[in-house]
């Protein structure tokens, strides 16, 4: 029952203190490491087919790196003291995720909106999207960060849970530096097209199944907490495809269809105007308290996938197996 200890402290840990700014966070030397193989792959390849053979090395160099990085660190302390092995993998598991740092960003927002100071509540918007926001009203507010925060909770708590559920901290460190990868170098620019296919699509395969499994989360939530749970699973048999991501329109369209919105439309992104395809049915206006439900349902989902790792466990624990990393 090792790993689902593990993973429960480590959730309560990021829940309890999320990412202290005094501590460095891995993420910031995968995104240094990111930076620097670019850098001189850039300097040594100019040309579109180079490019993208040279995009393998990032999932290669940085993912297979924060893991190897992580397992070793973790092997020198269990030789040292099992004690602080473990102790170091719950840290560790915790930098991955991020459900108190994605609670706070948005209800940094809802606060600016309740008090009506809408240039604040932009501000603290176009801290958590790429979007441009000088101009957006406050519906528009409120869809950007429900959409934020919903999507995330696939990025920032499932997906790095289940690859701990399934690898340890080796295998979440690797996840969150495909994560960090696709952030980073994952555009369908003219700039990342070649360069970073691989990282997108890993990203893509990486999310695949707890995206789905985060729908499945939100729709028992919505029930839960006496949201639309009909809803909310029409919207993801309806309009999760429809998203660009193959991943991401799951989560969105599982919170438009449990709050009765509609999310999605129209974006801009550094000038240049996009549209991004609906995800669920607006039964009423958008409102600010939609955050905090989605706020709701992301824990909620989070606490429940928590569960589901112990249960997991327990099944193999029960029938004489072992998870990878135990």
């Amino acid at each position: 029952m090792t790993g689902a200890w593990v993973i429960f402290l480590a959730y309560v840990l990021d829940r309890c203190i999320g990412d202290p700014r005094w501590i460095p966070h891995p993420v910031i030397g995968m995104g240094k490491g990111i930076s620097a193989l670019e850098r001189m792959i850039r300097s040594r390849v100019n040309t579109d087919a180079g490019l993208k053979k040279a995009g393998i090395l990032f999932p290669l160099l940085i993912a297979g790196g924060a893991f190897a990085a992580t397992w070793g660190l973790l092997f020198l302390l269990g030789m040292i003291h099992p004690v602080l092995a473990v102790a170091a993998e719950i840290v560790l598991i915790a930098t991955t995720i991020a459900s108190k740092g994605l609670r706070d960003a948005g209800m940094e927002v809802y606060r600016h909106l309740k008090q009506q100071d809408w240039p604040a509540a932009r501000r603290s918007l176009s801290m958590i999207v790429g979007r441009d926001t000088a101009h957006l009203d406050e519906p528009e507010v409120v869809r950007g960060t429900v959409e934020t925060v919903a999507e995330n909770i696939v990025d920032a708590i499932v997906s790095p849970l289940f690859y701990a559920l399934i690898g340890g901290a080796p295998l979440a460190m690797a996840y969150r530096a495909v994560n960090t990868l696709d952030s980073m170098v994952g555009y369908k620019n003219d700039k990342y097209l070649h360069l970073g296919w691989a990282s997108a699509r890993l990203d893509d395969w990486a999310n695949w199944i707890p995206a789905r499994a985060t729908a499945l989360l939100l729709i028992v939530g919505a029930w839960v907490l006496k949201l639309d749970a009909k809803g909310a699973a029409r919207m993801v048999a309806r309009d999760a495809r429809l998203h660009p991501s193959p991943n991401s329109g799951f989560p969105e369209s599982a919170v438009a269809g449990a709050l009765g919105i509609r999310l999605g439309g129209h974006n801009v992104y550094h000038g240049v105007a996009s549209f991004r395809a609906y995800m669920g049915k607006a039964t009423r206006p958008m409102e600010a308290e939609d955050i905090v439900r989605t706020t709701r349902l992301m824990f909620w989902s989070a606490g429940s996938f928590v569960v589901l790792c112990f249960l997991v466990t327990l099944s193999v624990w029960l029938t004489g197996g072992t998870l990878l990393w135990q």
